[in-house]
Parts: structure tokens; sequence; C-alpha cells
């Protein structure tokens, strides 16, 4: 697949970046559905969103980048180069939650109710998202003899990025179907923590071009410490039990 969508006066517009900004958008109009049946001001959560969309975008990059320093401290003319690929999910949330921490904090909003209205409308963008990864054919496994492996130069591999977006769509219809059902605040949220990051440790093992710590995956690190404080939490706020 030609990685490159279109071009306008020479400009190339990539699938990357179409999905991306798809995903961006069909995310948006999700969680502002749920903010309305949540009872949260509309205007609210798109102040949130004003600041948390391009910070979490600058989060992927910088966690790629960090991650990547062997290359990037001698290409620093590549480190804003997004266009290409290069944005890690797990960068793109930590730096959501932050903001997220400090607007709440500002606006004097819970947390936890911020965090379960955007929860389903991240792991659909993360769903849209991968396909990005199809396009730039990256984010793929080792060789494979499965029927549903895909050729990447010449070798047929695992598609990992199939595998996550399909595992994600899964995700959304379980939040989906269970946020009407939650008896505390934070639960979806840490349940889209948990159940993503199970997923993410055991799909990233496949992979070839893991961003790594020494001999570790930082995928992997970040998915068992994602899925232990997400339980640990969880725990918590049941065991506080704050009805919503």
């Amino acid at each position: 697949m030609d990685p490159v969508a279109f071009s306008i006066l020479g400009l190339e517009v990539r699938w990357y970046g179409i999905l991306i900004a798809l995903a961006v958008v069909i995310g948006t109009m999700l969680a502002l559905r749920e903010a309305k049946r949540r009872g949260l001001n509309e205007n609210t959560l798109i102040d949130f969103l004003l600041f948390a969309i391009p910070g979490a975008i600058i989060g992927a990059r910088a966690y790629y980048v960090i991650f990547s320093w062997d290359y990037y401290k001698n290409n620093p003319g590549e480190i804003l180069n997004i266009r290409g690929g290069g944005l890690a999910i797990h960068g793109a949330v930590i730096a959501g939650i932050i903001i997220a921490l400090i607007f709440c904090r500002i606006k004097k909003l819970s947390f936890w109710t911020i965090g379960d209205i955007i929860a389903p409308s991240l792991i659909l963008g993360q769903a849209i998202g991968r396909w990005g990864n199809y396009a730039n054919q990256e984010a793929h496994g080792g060789p494979t003899n499965l029927p549903w492996g895909i050729m990447i130069d010449g070798v047929k591999v695992h598609p990992t990025f199939f595998y996550e977006s399909i595992w994600n769509f899964v995700v959304l219809l379980f939040l989906m179907w269970y946020r009407k059902r939650a008896k505390v605040e934070g639960e979806v949220f840490l349940l889209y923590i948990i159940l993503y990051s199970l997923a993410r440790g055991l799909i990233e093992g496949l992979r070839t071009d893991s961003l790594m710590w020494g001999s570790f995956r930082v995928a992997q690190i970040i998915s068992l410490t994602s899925i232990i404080v997400g339980l640990l939490l969880l725990w918590n706020i049941r065991s506080k039990n704050r009805p919503i």
C-alpha cells in the first residue's frame, strides 16, 4: 500500500495523518456524546480536548524519540518529522493523564469523571490509528505461515497492528456496554487501561520494531506496570464505593 494518499501542490498527504485525524474527529464526537450523557458541560470537555489532543501528540512523539535516542541524537533534524510515523500511544496516554490531572485540579473537576468519559474515545482512536501502521508498513511482527499473514518486503509476517486494532474494537464494545453498569467513578477508565495493556503486552512480543530499554521491550514494561497499578486503583476506588 502506498503510504501517500494524494498530493496537493507537491505536498504529500499520507494515510497515517489522515487516519490519525479521523480518529481524533470520531473520538471527539463520541466523547462529547458521553459528556452530555454524564451531565458534564460540553464546552468544558472541549476546553480540555484543546489542551489534551496536541499535548498527547507531543507526548507520543517525545516518548518515541526518547526511546530511539541512538538514532535521533545523530539526526536531530528528524525529531519533529512525524509525517512518516514515530508516535507511541503510551506517550500519548501518559501526556494525556498529566494534562487531565492539571486541568481537573484547576477546574475543580473529578479526574475519574473525565477519564470515564474519554476512555471509549481513546480505545476507538487507537483502533483506527493502528491502520496508519499498515499504510506505513510498520508495527508488524516476524515471519509467519498463518493464512492471515501479510507481505512486507517479500516476507509473510504477523499483522500485529491488525491484532491490536481488533482487540481495541472489542474493548470499545465492552466499555460502551459497561459504562452504564459501572458502580463507581473511574471504573471505565481503569478497565480501559487494564484491558488495553493486557493485549498490548502480549502482542508486543511478536513485533520486530519494539522500542527497547536495554534488553527489555519498553511497551511490555509499561503494560505490566499499567495492569498492576490499574488493578490496585480499581480495588481502591471500589473499596471506597463512591457511586456515580
